[in-house]
């Protein structure tokens, strides 16, 4: 099994990898696929279903539908050129993607959220439709948005087989495909996680590729970090949550320096950059799914951490923190699932926080031993963690929660270098109880908004 570094982090905006950039990703490959069609088309339509429908307004899947379907990709969307397509479908009830007309796509006609209908491969459903002058449908493609910011077609999902957690698997040096198979690896080449990792990246890649995207994934991501700590105000959807990141960092600066600072207040720092990050995606800014954008930012949030306030910790060794979790991440998607609208918040912050937590302990010199530990203790700290967001908006309680799950891997990666590797609970048995959990989980606590926090507190 082989899952590239730069598959596990993209670049895309906020506020859902799954509701927001998967759409929008379809919308792009569905325009390809029309392209490559002999017809003329004159209409597109739409149906969301599943929890697409439940959340997607608060998601922005309207949004980044429409987008999808004007020929904007996560990566390169300009705010600006977005807005005004939207304004323009507005008055016109037209979209013009490229190669292919004027096309009629009217939102309050064309858009459909059907909650009555799931669609049987995954909670994250749409179906996208090409019409004819009479509006007839004479073309249409399944998709399935299944988390982080990948998509299949309903006939790529079943080309899986009954296994929905194998992925293509390239051959690269290491291939490996458990947490027991990187381990064997590791002793067997007397490589670490991330040296292993790398030379299955260079499979694509020169060295110099790797290095150079990993620290522009960095970059965007200290980008983000930096734009959420300086921006103030009331985030938008409806329920007038206020950007709390910019106060929080500015009364840690006041007290920096002073003799009575409580040394539990690292914990403040680091939920204060997960926050930072978080409040930006919510604000639908640019950040990179690690491994979604629900979970954006317990990574950046502890690669911070360890940057700023570790001793001796240097930007040299950010591949080796960013390889190694991406290696990790891997193997919880190929083996569960990163989605939470499929196993609940477990599957994105407590991935996030396990990803977060083995590459600490990498770059503060665990071996692959503790590194396996690390990650195990992060994720079975957060096994049975529900996704119920208030509103359908990636906010509450979301945004607080990356910052708990900052300290989680922070906590996890320390304990794991206070031993010997050796730990009763392998990853995989952690891994394999996340999906288990996950399939027994209601739906209404998978990203649906029909259960828990959501219909508990109050909406407005």
């Amino acid at each position: 099994m082989f899952l590239s570094v730069f598959d596990i982090f993209k670049i895309g905006v906020g506020p859902s990898s799954s509701h927001t950039m998967g759409p929008m990703v379809a919308g792009g490959r569905f325009l390809d696929s029309l392209r490559a069609r002999p017809f003329r088309t004159h209409g597109l339509r739409a149906s969301l279903h599943g929890s697409l429908a439940f959340t997607g307004k608060g998601h922005a899947t309207d949004r980044a539908t429409i987008l999808g379907l004007a020929g904007f990709l996560p990566e390169t969307m300009n705010a600006e050129a977005a807005e005004a397509v939207l304004a323009e479908n507005r008055d016109t009830k037209t979209l013009s993607p490229e190669g292919l007309g004027d096309l009629a796509f009217d939102p309050a006609r064309d858009l459909i959220f059907d909650f009555d209908r799931a669609l049987p491969g995954h909670a994250n459903g749409m179906i996208l439709m090409a019409t004819d002058a009479q509006g007839d449908v004479i073309y249409q493609q399944t998709y399935y948005s299944i988390g982080g910011g990948f998509v299949l077609t309903e006939a790529e999902l079943a080309a899986r087989g009954d296994d929905t957690r194998t992925d293509a698997s390239p051959k690269v040096p290491h291939p490996f495909a458990s947490a027991a198979e990187m381990l064997h690896m590791a002793e067997n080449s007397g490589k670490s996680i991330a040296a292993m990792k790398r030379e299955n990246e260079r499979v694509f890649r020169t060295d110099a590729e790797i290095s150079a995207g990993i620290h522009h994934i960095w970059q965007v991501m200290r980008d983000c970090m930096d734009r959420g700590i300086a921006t103030g105000g009331i985030l938008p959807g409806g329920l007038s949550i206020r950007r709390r990141a910019a106060g929080i960092h500015a009364a840690l600066k006041a007290e920096a320096g002073m003799n009575l600072t409580a040394p539990h207040v690292i914990n403040d720092w680091m939920s204060m950059y997960a926050m930072a990050v978080n409040e930006e995606n919510a604000a639908g800014g640019q950040v990179v799914t690690a491994p979604t954008n629900g979970a954006a930012g317990v990574v950046p949030a502890v690669i911070r951490y360890w940057l700023d306030h570790v001793p001796g910790a240097s930007e040299r060794q950010l591949d080796d923190f960013l390889l190694t979790a991406s290696a990790v991440g891997g193997l919880i998607k190929h083996n569960a699932s990163i989605s939470g609208a499929e196993c609940g918040c477990q599957a994105e912050v407590g991935s996030a926080s396990a990803m977060a937590a083995a590459g600490l302990c990498a770059v503060l010199g665990g071996t692959p031993q503790q590194v396996e530990n690390a990650a195990e203790i992060a994720l079975e700290h957060h096994l049975g963690m529900t996704c119920d967001p208030v509103k359908g908006l990636v906010q509450v309680p979301c945004i607080e929660r990356n910052g708990l799950g900052a300290i989680k891997a922070v906590s996890a990666a320390s304990l794991a270098l206070r031993g010997d590797g050796n730990h009763f609970v392998p990853l995989d048995s952690a891994i394999e109880t996340m999906r288990q959990t996950g399939a027994d989980m209601s739906e209404k606590y998978k990203e649906t908004s029909l259960g828990g926090l959501a219909v508990n507190v109050p909406n407005c």
